[in-house]
């Protein structure tokens, strides 16, 4: 027999606990080992697939030590497996000292990790990394072609694992704990990052038919990916769904809970890539195309990530013609990160400082359209009012990609509700993720035409949906099979290969879109504005 005293949260449900476990003293009328009494003590306690217990060879080490030396009150952290659970460490009754996870964000530009307490679900501490993977290229193609380099893939490996190691010392460093103490990791990130970190081969990834190596991974333990938890911690790594619909999405979807609603929701997720899910409790398809390149740094002239010094917002009085912007940390200006592009875009565009073709027009405001480097730019910041005493502006090249990226947004999103059949308006929720649903202001992201026209009120910044989703994974043992469960209901559309996206695209070139039926309140606004100038 057994007892417990619980000490986890009930709100909870952790992939990883400690369970407090009293074994009865062995007797020559019970003289059963150390094994069968603690496997029978866990195995009684859980129910289904989970009254499967693994018990790995150093925990059966630490257990008849325990035993024999009569100590009976124990303390036994269990872990979740694929199949049941798996016993990763045992102690005396309070040796242990909690259990805590990690949640990774693996992203291609950044890495950020959460510590949590599985005990209380409290969030520790969280800390963010440059992904060091960018010094072989900014995109994923130039460390795709690295990769199959001599060394090239174990190199984009041990950067990654290294980075995430340094994490997770500091994240147990500021809390005052250790390493050994995270029992549970998980890992979200799109399908070619997820391939650099397992050292799987990314080559087939960017060439037809499009195929990774593998879109499921089963649990790991730490010590086969040499990640710095318990040796017999384990890992949960978030499947993808093709080539272009990694982890990063799924956990986005988790994070939503579009999953489990009736009403249609729609998450979209915009960095290089745009990808989308559509869907409902009952049925989901999704896709992925190239989109967000002119959001990325270093792509606009003037672009940066959303850092300190970035300009995030931008507003043009029409009337005046002037023009106030805020950066992050409110400081000199730097340069401008996606959330200020789309803002400048539409205010130009209102203003009147654009046409609908995305042509400056230098007569409206002729003191800040100006020849820069032999071509037409508009002048966001003069020099006297930056921190690198240049002026930040956007050129009319940097405008043409802007609409070349929000017409492929506009246009993947409209694909995808138009392959099952329905409209903008009969979708519930759209959820934002990313850097750019933390910052993005939907309503600009409609007026150059990125987002479609339908009530803000309907937009539901997410933040770091991959994140929160690793992190919601960590506090939910049956999330797990949630995840599998989502990727048997999604429908995934190759965008590289539909033959209706370019005819589509064409359309949507313009500012907002060449169809003014789909973006009403945009010319609305504009007409507003032009009869009160006109009085």
């Amino acid at each position: 027999m057994a007892s417990s005293i619980s000490k986890k949260s009930p709100s909870i449900d952790p992939v990883a606990r400690l369970e407090a476990i009293t074994l009865q003293k062995p007797s020559l009328n019970d003289n059963r080992s150390p094994e069968a009494r603690l496997r029978e003590a866990l195995e009684g306690r859980f129910q289904g697939d989970e009254s499967h217990v693994v018990i790995p060879l150093e925990a059966l080490r630490e257990l008849s030590s325990l035993v024999f030396s009569g100590v009976l009150d124990l303390d036994i952290l269990v872990v979740a497996q694929d199949a049941g659970l798996r016993v990763a460490r045992v102690g005396p009754r309070g040796g242990i000292e909690g259990d805590l996870g990690v949640a990774v964000d693996l992203g291609s530009t950044t890495i950020v990790l959460y510590l949590m307490d599985l005990t209380t679900g409290e969030e520790l501490a969280r800390r963010q990394y440059e992904n060091p993977q960018r010094r072989h290229g900014e995109d994923i193609l130039a460390r795709i072609l690295h990769a199959a380099k001599r060394e090239g893939l174990l190199e984009l490996q041990k950067e990654a694992l290294d980075t995430i190691n340094k994490g997770i010392e500091d994240l147990v460093t500021l809390v005052g704990r250790k390493s050994e103490d995270i029992y549970f990791a998980s890992i979200a990130g799109n399908t070619t990052m997820v391939h650099f970190l397992l050292a799987l081969d990314p080559s087939h990834i960017c060439k037809e038919p499009y195929l990774p190596v593998a879109n499921r991974f089963d649990l790991l333990e730490a010590r086969e990916l040499g990640l710095n938890i318990h040796p017999l911690g384990s890992i949960y790594i978030f499947p993808n769904v093709g080539s272009y619909f990694g982890g990063d999405l799924l956990a986005g979807i988790l994070a939503s809970g579009m999953h489990r609603r009736e009403e249609i929701s729609m998450l979209i997720d915009v960095g290089t890539n745009a990808e989308v899910v559509l869907g409902n409790s009952m049925w989901m398809v999704a896709c992925a195309g190239a989109a967000g390149p002119a959001l990325e740094s270093g792509i606009l002239t003037c672009g940066m990530r959303a850092t300190q010094g970035a300009i995030e917002r931008v507003r043009i009085d029409p009337e005046r013609l002037e023009i106030t912007y805020k950066t992050i940390g409110d400081v000199p200006p730097k340069g401008l990160c996606g959330s200020g592009i789309i803002d400048l875009m539409a205010e130009m565009f209102v203003a009147g400082l654009v046409d609908p073709t995305g042509k400056l027009v230098p007569e409206r405001w002729p003191g800040r359209v100006k020849e820069i480097g032999g071509e037409m730019a508009f002048i966001v910041a003069t020099s006297q009012e930056t921190a690198t005493g240049s002026p930040i502006y956007i050129t009319q090249s940097d405008i043409k990609n802007l609409i070349r990226s929000k017409g492929a947004m506009y246009t993947i999103l409209n694909v995808v509700i138009e392959s099952v059949g329905i409209g903008f308006e009969d979708i519930d929720k759209f959820y934002v993720a990313g850097a750019f649903g933390n910052y993005i202001d939907p309503g600009r992201a409609i007026t150059i035409g990125m987002l479609p026209d339908v009530p803000i009120e309907r937009f539901v910044g997410l933040g770091n949906a991959a994140g929160l989703g690793a992190k919601a994974l960590l506090l939910d043992r049956g999330a797990i099979k949630e995840i599998d469960e989502i990727t048997k209901r999604i429908t995934y559309l190759e965008m590289n290969v539909r033959g209706d996206f370019m005819s589509k695209l064409t359309g949507a070139l313009f500012l907002p879109h060449t169809d003014r039926g789909r973006f009403p309140s945009v010319f609305a606004k504009i007409e507003s504005l032009r009869s009160l100038s006109s009085h």
